[in-house]
């Protein structure tokens, strides 16, 4: 028998690591538990949890790691063991163990989180080759694997998992139907109406839909794979067949090992997720509460967090959850609340509205008195979902013409909602159980922007249908509290980065001193284009430098700029600890040739420079004084090579892979992608630093789901990613466009950084800009692919305009003798500064 974590008495195991386990996790190590408890957690899959809400995702670009909740080192770091790929296969309550293939394992408490299975309707010929299911990641790679030599695919099941799944098919190109038993899609979420406006949607992005069809056999096909038999004898043939017809709950084991269940399968627990044995709890969709299974993310959160608190003896318990949902399925809006059918509320009273043109359905339904909102349907559009949704949680009295809350905007008396209606006990974030009152106190505890929000609390962090109505609390709660959610850029300027950007724009003003005369708090009469940037700060003078360079690209040396740039612009090199600076030649892909390389160690030891290969793929010249650097780059730039920008808020890197052209699973050529992207961008100045990386294929060897701009090789061109980062808070990008030529993906870029570098905040990264973006991702996408605004060609010339003004800023200031008197320690003495004193380690120098 194995017991892990021998030095703790109480021994808890986790049988299953998915979202909700996983979650139970999260909240086990917040409530302590973990000093309490030896808790090991078993996962039957080889993957860590992942993201299910966004599964769809992983035939678009995302792989395991990008959807992964956590890391191994989250249950390392906390004394949690991860036991993946080993399913345990009994529970011998007598002896309180559990069974796995690898052996047995002790267990003072147990929590059940195996979740549900696919159900498969018992159809003769379900089981052949081609006949999937849609639920795991290796489900994900038995449908592409199958899909590699299909045309035409079908899934059964017109539901919510049934339509990703559809969604899913349709981004392998394959053409696609949908065959629902009921008379019309998501039976359970819309009404006749709202089902066959769906339909419509959903048959004009092309997708065939079938429903009130059964099928009563699958055999040989003619044309295709499989030949679908339905009841009223008709065909349907296709290559490929998924089936998502509903979930049965995964309560084998506690079948076996004796505990309650309901009369239709589902592990029966109590508030407190306790099963009929004290010691066992289960939680998510194998758990039977009060009768009920709750398929969805937020309920199964709600349970875990019971459980942990089960576990501590502590008074929160699970007390039923709402199955509102919002959702977006193959690109069509559907919404539900409450009671959407009416059907449970005795005397409820239902209005609707249809637009035919714009195809838009709404129906609320009230209570029988007509001041309550017990529940809602929304199809095409689910502008008012929040408003509702909040009417309805909170038992919100309506206003005297309830129908204005689903008539269009701008409807006569439409009434609105704010954040000031809402009580401290109004849900924001059903998946994290965040409430108003919760933001409320982040915010008091000095939180100050809707990011930090996020972190604290974790609201919209899980399926993100609450992120405009979180914004829309945090910013009237930081002005309910006197925060002036005011964005000027500091106290010479009433004006935010962005506007200062388009003064500069609109206005073509070249320096500091012209804006500041012009708009600036101080007394113009005095100012002269000399005297001006001393009447700056340290907030705008750089943040003006870099908006002057995004626009006109001028060399940031000239005397005109000079005195708004910092330390590490003004001698063009990241100052060390010691006083010395670096010294990073750009290479360009990562790609070098070996008399580069050779030049690279003939200066660094002619100079006595500490070396270091980057992650960015280039080679840091650490230690150089400050009088050295002119020589330095004389040398580096005889030898072919330019200012890599690492001392600025620029591009600083294109990371790659080797690509097609040497790795035999590239696609593409990365190398050479990577190149043309940093020798297109190295000149683009922008609120923070910029890193790019190609990778040949979805091996992804380059890491580009972790970059500002990451592109990924398919076999029909590029995916793109945008908006993630590393450091102190990482943070995957996110896919945004797919199989595009290497124009098309050109031209996004483009407009992608200029559009970031016009509407950033003073050095706000991709990510915390995007995560602040009204309208998030699909409204970044709708400016830059669909041109929302008009403004995409206004945005490639300028980035064109950037492009042809690049010289290396190097280059520029050794070709001026004005420029180099600057490169010294003293400005009474040419000799080097005393106080930098080095010794040796690993036989290079560093830092005495």
């Amino acid at each position: 028998m194995n017991t892990a974590h021998s030095d703790k008495t109480a021994q808890l195991i986790v049988i299953g690591n998915g979202m909700i386990g996983h979650h139970l996790v999260e909240q086990l190590v917040e409530r302590g538990a973990t000093e309490r408890y030896a808790i090991t957690v078993f996962g039957e899959e080889r993957h860590l949890a992942y993201d299910r809400v966004h599964l769809s995702e992983y035939f678009s670009g995302r792989d395991a790691t990008s959807l992964a909740l956590s890391t191994a080192d989250y249950y390392a770091e906390h004394g949690i063991e991860l036991r993946l790929h080993e399913a345990v296969t009994a529970i011998d309550r007598d002896a309180s163990e559990v069974v796995t293939p690898q052996g047995r394992y002790r267990y003072d408490r147990l929590v059940l989180a195996t979740g549900s299975y696919p159900f498969v309707p018992p159809i003769p010929g379900n089981d052949r080759d081609g006949c999937l299911v849609y639920r795991t990641l290796e489900d994900l790679d038995a449908i592409r694997a199958a899909a590699q030599n299909a045309t035409t695919g079908v899934v059964v099941g017109g539901g919510l998992l049934g339509l990703e799944a559809a969604n899913a098919l349709r981004g392998l190109d394959l053409d696609t139907a949908v065959v629902e038993f009921a008379p019309r899609l998501m039976p359970m979420q819309v009404d006749s109406e709202g089902g066959e406006l769906l339909r419509e949607k959903i048959e004009a992005l092309g997708v065939q839909v079938l429903t009130g069809r059964a099928t009563q056999e699958i055999v040989d096909g003619e044309a295709s794979r499989h030949r679908m038999v339905f009841q009223d004898d008709k065909v349907l043939e296709t290559d490929l067949i998924v089936f998502s017809a509903g979930i049965r709950p995964r309560d084998e084991l506690a079948r076996d090992s004796g505990l309650e269940r309901g009369e239709r399968g589902g592990v029966v627990i109590d508030d407190r997720c306790l099963t009929s044995d004290p010691s066992i709890l289960a939680i998510g969709e194998v758990a039977l509460w009060q009768g009920s299974i709750f398929g969805l993310v937020a309920p199964g959160y709600q349970m875990a967090k019971a459980a942990a608190a089960t576990l501590v003896e502590g008074d929160e318990t699970f007390r039923g959850a709402d199955m509102s949902t919002k959702l977006k399925l193959l690109g069509v809006d559907v919404g539900s609340i409450g009671d959407a059918h009416g059907d449970r509320t005795p005397g409820a009273r239902m209005f609707r509205y249809l637009d035919p043109l714009k195809q838009q359905y709404r129906k609320l339904v009230v209570s029988s008195d007509g001041k309550r909102v017990v529940g809602a349907m929304l199809v095409g559009d689910n502008g008012v979902y929040d408003t509702l949704l909040q009417y309805y949680a909170n038992r919100i009295e309506l206003p005297a013409d309830p129908a204005a809350l689903i008539l269009p905007a701008g409807g006569e008396g439409a009434p609105t909602l704010g954040p000031d209606a809402l009580p401290d006990t109004a849900t924001i974030c059903s998946c994290h159980n965040v409430t108003k009152g919760d933001i409320c106190a982040t915010l008091d505890a000095g939180a100050t922007d809707l990011a930090t929000v996020k972190g604290d609390t974790k609201a919209s962090t899980g399926c993100g249908g609450c992120a405009a109505l979180l914004k829309s609390v945090v910013d009237h709660e930081l002005a309910a509290r006197g925060v002036e959610v005011d964005q000027s850029i500091c106290e010479h300027f009433a004006h935010t980065r962005q506007e200062l950007y388009d003064i500069v724009r609109v206005e073509g003003i070249k320096t500091f001193g012209e804006l500041i005369e012009k708009h600036g708090n101080s007394e113009p009469h005095k100012l002269d284009s000399s005297s001006a940037p001393r009447l700056g700060c340290d907030i705008c003078k750089p943040a003006v430098a870099s908006i002057l360079a995004s626009f006109f690209n001028e060399p940031i040396t000239d005397a005109a700029h000079i005195p708004l740039q910092d330390t590490n612009d003004t001698f063009m090199a990241n100052m060390q600890k010691n006083g010395t600076y670096s010294v990073v030649p750009r290479v360009p892909g990562g790609e070098i040739t070996p008399d580069k390389l050779v030049v690279l160690g003939q200066v660094a030891e002619k100079y006595g420079l500490y070396t270091k290969v980057t992650g960015g793929q280039r080679i840091d010249l650490f230690g150089a004084r400050l009088e050295d650097l002119p020589d330095i780059w004389g040398e580096l730039l005889d030898a072919g090579f330019e200012t890599g920008h690492a001392y600025a808020k620029s591009l600083r890197t294109v990371k790659s892979c080797v690509g097609s052209t040497w790795c035999r699973y590239g696609v593409q050529d990365s190398v050479g992608m990577a190149i043309r992207l940093e020798n297109r961008y190295k000149g683009l100045r922008s609120p923070h630093k910029l890193k790019f990386a190609v990778s040949g294929c979805t091996r992804e060897c380059a890491e580009a789901q972790s970059k500002d701009v990451g592109v990924i090789a398919t076999e029909n061109g590029w995916n793109l990613y945008v908006c993630g980062n590393g450091g102190m808070r990482p943070r995957h990008a996110e896919l945004f466009a797919t199989d595009l030529d290497d124009d098309e993906l050109i031209r996004t870029i483009d407009r992608f950084l200029m559009f970031y570098v016009r509407t950033a905040d003073r050095l706000q990264r991709t990510s915390v800009w995007r995560e602040n973006l009204e309208g998030g991702l699909d409204y970044l996408k709708e400016v830059i692919l669909d041109d929302s605004l008009g403004i995409g060609s206004e945005l490639e010339a300028q980035m064109q305009r950037v492009i042809d003004a690049y010289q290396c800023e190097w280059a520029n200031a050794i070709s001026d003798p004005e420029k180099l008197k600057r490169f010294r320690s003293f400005v009474n003495d040419s000799r080097p500064d005393p106080d930098i004193i080095v010794t040796e380690e690993r036989g290079q120098l560093r830092p005495a």
